[in-house]
């Protein structure tokens, strides 16, 4: 054993046992090895004296790599001698007469590796150089076994390598490919497949494993190959032969079946296909797939059946006589019932090609009108395939119940694989409405009593059938309840499942009821059993939590669409819901029980819904928001309370009551309109102040406690547009104290606030804002960088994001409050001091934000700024120097030299987009300025840009139209 050798296996040594440095240093000396001119001769030197696996291996994958990567740099001594070694190698000759090792001795993996060096050197040279490797290689097989293994693992290469179109190829390698394979036609092929068809008849039964490796090649080939060479009276009575003899392996079986595969596929015209369809009697397969339907014979025959018929129904789409339809329809019909037994019985690794067959064969019904008893059954049947691919496995019925890792993996699995089988069935719902409806309660009853072992499995996958197909009906046959739907709803709504306590079944339920709510909304008799199913233990009482969530979510679109239809139920809801709204004024409840998803508010919201509608008398509207605000403004004084004689980061869980409360509160109040607290029911107005009132204590307990600071924000988000102008005392003191502890994110948040305060308030907030803003531009500007953001080593890559963000929001917000008529703000006394740095950032954003949607902002920006506070031609300005600003520095940077950079791409919609307000702006200050603003920028600017004097005054005429 030599260095080589030893380095060799040091490197591919995996038991852990050898030392990490040693390893190290053997793969450096192996890469050294490999960098070698003579590279080559000493992987075929090891080839031939080195038995040990590892040495063959590492000596075959550098061969490969030398070759693909230099073989165009080789002399022609070595690529002779290259290929006449690799050639001896592959019809099992020694290379050194006192060396008799054969790489065909070894394993699988070498001797695939060694046909990949082969398909490589057949990719450079063949038929060019090398013309005769395949007539060459033929002789050899008369060997044996071994020889004709190779031989295939090399066809087998060949195509995985360079023919086969499963893989992408680039236009080069499909080039290289066209030329190999008219080549093999023209001078091999023929050869090849009456060698494939004698070995099969020499071996079949003393070696059938040999057997079903040619047939893997000889199912590889028949796509591009004559089809004449294979389907023939030789071949065909061949392949069925080892399809239907019991005594040999099913491994031979199966692989006879992908070669009749291939023949089916072939791809050819539409009426040479239908005469090769027909001679094939596929008929006598159909006996097999009532055989062990897990093994892979019965699997490969189901592939088989569902290639067949997609064929037929092909040429049956294409061909226009009326002959070849018929024959076509036949031929269909024939394979139909066993397929469908099939798909219903067996495992089949084609899916895909099933639910792609069954759409294109629904699809043909489309304009057929009415149906023929055997098409319907078609129907039937297909309806059953879909239900049986869509069921769980019982196996993972406990995974899915607790949903840990198996159960979501396999949640996520079947979420996927079932969306085609959902889009088939609201195809046959559209060709065949009432077969499927029909289905879906046939499904429902048989399910309801079938065995417990089965019931959760079959109930699921039968609502989930109702759930799927309600995306295909309309909302007018919904309402009305078209064809057997009249009885569908009730049973959907009256029946109670055996099996209701999986998080399955129960959250299918849920959602079925919820997508078919239209027809309660026509058919009120059923309300009571809607409200029923969620507020018992099958909706918002489900033991499992998701369940109970998202029951609540749901029952929270179901009082969005009934509204005032639910007023009769209010207290009944209410009572129902006692438990459920304790657990959010619970003091002792956990931190766990508060964590995780919010949908536990929606249940606030739904009340909100319910009890905020002026349907509702005065009196009990005020009673029962009483009954739920009180405990809960309570529970947070109660908190904020506490927390002033202790540090409130120590307390987690309360802080967490205090975070669920605000939610609940928040999501009752969107109940309420701001027409009916502030003009119909003042004294619902007066509850939420003093609610807001309380809230806005914890911004002065919880100064810096962020998820805290964003609930708050968010009712205050929410009083805004509940409480109107009454909101308007209570603002300065939570925009100070939101103002006093923010953090750059916390500043996002309070900017976006005030926007709405803007857009609903205008002119209104003027004060409040004159008083907020300076402290903003205070803040803002000493954080912000005047230009370029920090970028490369030693910067923070989220501090950077958040920059960025309060940037463009800034910019955002001093857009509002120009376009809403309150510029006036930035020239209080308390804020002149901030004018500067606000133009240097409106500026330089305007000119090189990453963002043309930012910069148009910016630009609009200063377009109302200098009608605001600029006068016509020789008034008095509001702001000395600004018009000298905006002539000077904006036009020149924003107008012209950042239009001319190349970031400006006028295919791009957003630049047109701000190409046009930059426009808007020159002929603003046209109009402001006159001929002040022409006399600097056309003969002191445009020069520095290279501009022409003729486009010059172009520009002129056109501005002064």
């Amino acid at each position: 054993m030599d260095d080589l050798e030893r380095a060799i296996l040091i490197s591919f040594d995996e038991s852990g046992t050898v030392d990490s440095v040693l390893k190290s240093r053997a793969v450096a000396y192996c890469q050294q090895i490999k960098e070698s001119p003579s590279i080559c001769s000493i992987c075929i030197e090891h080839l031939c004296r080195s038995k040990l696996v590892q040495v063959q291996f590492w000596c075959l994958q550098c061969l490969h790599e030398v070759i693909r990567l230099r073989f165009s740099s080789m002399s022609a001594e070595e690529k002779s001698f290259i290929r006449k070694s690799v050639f001896s190698m592959v019809c099992f000759e020694a290379i050194d007469e006192n060396n008799p090792v054969k790489v065909l001795d070894g394993p699988a993996f070498v001797k695939n590796k060694l046909a990949q060096v082969l398909v490589t050197l057949i990719y450079f040279e063949y038929p060019l150089i090398w013309p005769t490797v395949f007539v060459d290689y033929l002789p050899h097989l008369r060997k044996g076994a071994v020889v004709i293994d190779m031989f295939c693992r090399v066809l087998n290469a060949l195509d995985d390598e360079l023919i086969s179109l499963d893989y992408p190829r680039s236009a080069g390698e499909i080039a290289v490919a066209a030329r190999v394979k008219d080549a093999m036609r023209q001078q091999c092929v023929s050869q090849i497949v009456r060698t494939w068809y004698d070995i099969i008849l020499t071996y079949r039964n003393s070696n059938p494993e040999l057997c079903s490796i040619v047939l893997d090649s000889i199912s590889r080939y028949i796509s591009w190959i004559d089809i004449g060479l294979i389907a023939n009276d030789a071949f065909i009575p061949l392949f069925f032969e080892l399809v239907l003899v019991d005594g040999l392996p099913d491994q031979l079986r199966a692989a006879a079946v992908s070669c009749i595969l291939a023949v089916v596929s072939k791809r050819m015209d539409e009426e040479s296909k239908l005469r090769l369809l027909q001679t094939l009697q596929i008929s006598r397969v159909f006996g097999l797939i009532t055989e062990d339907s897990d093994s892979d014979l019965v699997s490969k025959v189901s592939a088989l059946l569902t290639g067949y018929a997609t064929e037929v129904l092909e040429c049956s789409k294409r061909l226009n006589s009326v002959d070849a339809v018929g024959v076509s329809l036949e031929l269909l019909n024939d394979v139909l019932p066993s397929l469908f037994y099939a798909m219903q019985n067996c495992e089949i690794d084609t899916t895909f090609s099933i639910v792609q067959f069954l759409s294109s064969y629904v699809a043909t019904m489309k304009n057929l009108s009415p149906l023929t008893e055997k098409q319907l059954f078609h129907v039937g049947q297909i309806l059953e395939v879909i239900r049986a691919e869509i069921q769980y496995d019982p196996c993972y019925r406990d995974n899915l119940d607790k949903l840990d890792k198996i159960g979501r993996e396999e949640e996520d699995r079947m979420m996927e694989f079932r969306k085609d089988f959902f889009v088939l069935l609201r195809s046959v719902g559209r060709v065949a409405p009432e077969v499927t409806q029909i289905f879906i309660r046939d499904s429902l009853s048989s399910a309801v009593a079938s065995s417990a072992d089965r019931n959760v499995e079959e109930v699921e996958a039968a609502l989930s059938l109702f759930y799927a197909y309600g995306e295909s009906i309309s909302d007018e046959a919904m309402r009305s309840g078209s064809g057997i739907l009249r009885e569908l709803v009730p049973m959907l709504l009256s029946t109670r499942f055996p099996c209701h306590s999986s998080r399955l079944v129960a959250l299918v339920h849920l959602d079925t009821i919820a997508r078919y709510m239209k027809f309660v909304q026509e058919h009120t008799e059923y309300i009571p059993l809607v409200l029923a199913t969620f507020l018992d233990e099958r909706g918002i009482r489900h033991p499992n939590i998701n369940t109970s969530q998202r029951a609540s979510y749901l029952f929270m679109r179901v009082v969005k669409l009934l509204k005032a239809k639910l007023v009769p139920f209010i207290e009944t809801i209410l009572q129902s819901l006692q438990d459920t709204v304790a657990n959010f004024t619970n003091m002792n409840c956990t931190s766990k029980e508060l964590s995780g998803s919010e949908d536990g508010s929606h249940i606030f919201e739904a009340i909100g819904l319910l009890i905020g509608m002026e349907d509702v008398p005065a009196e009990k509207q005020t009673e029962f928001l009483s009954a739920l605000l009180t405990p809960l403004c309570q529970q947070v004084e109660a908190s904020v309370l506490n927390a002033k004689v202790e540090n409130p980061e120590a307390s987690p869980g309360k802080i967490a009551n205090i975070q669920q409360t605000i939610m609940a509160i928040n999501a009752l109040s969107k109940g309420f309109s701001e027409r009916l607290v502030t003009a119909s029911r003042p004294t619902i107005g007066l509850m939420f102040k003093q609610t807001l009132d309380v809230l806005l204590q914890i911004l002065i307990v919880f100064p810096k406690v962020e998820p805290l600071r964003c609930k708050v924000t968010s009712f205050i988000h929410r009083m805004v547009e509940t409480l109107g102008t009454s909101v308007f005392p209570y603002l300065p003191k939570a925009l100070e104290q939101l103002l006093a502890e923010s953090e750059p994110k916390d500043m996002v948040s309070f900017l976006v606030l005030l926007n709405q305060l803007i857009c609903k308030f205008k002119s209104a907030l003027h004060e409040i804002l004159k008083d907020v803003y300076p402290g903003i531009a205070n803040k803002i500007f000493n954080i912000l960088p005047r230009e370029a953001f920090p970028s490369g080593p030693g910067s923070n890559a989220e501090e950077i994001r958040e920059l960025q963000e309060l940037h463009r929001t800034m910019c955002t917000f001093l857009h509002v409050i120009s376009t809403h008529d309150l510029s006036s703000v930035f020239l209080s006394p308390q804020s002149t001091d901030y004018l500067n740095p606000m133009m240097q950032l409106l500026l330089y954003a305007a000119c090189h934000h990453k963002e043309f949607s930012v910069r148009k902002l910016c630009v609009q920006t200063f377009i109302r700024l200098i009608k605001d506070w600029c006068s016509n031609l020789y008034g008095e300005d509001k702001v000395p120097g600004f018009r000298s600003f905006i002539v000077e520095i904006f036009a020149t940077n924003c107008c012209l030299y950042s239009v001319v950079d190349k970031s400006f791409e006028f295919q791009d919609a957003s630049t047109v987009a701000l190409f046009g307000e930059i426009v808007l702006a020159q002929k603003v200050m046209y109009d402001k300025f006159g001929n002040d603003f022409l006399i600097h920028f056309v003969p002191k600017v445009f020069p520095n840009a290279h501009c022409p004097q003729d486009l010059a005054e172009q520009y002129c005429q056109k501005l002064q139209v």
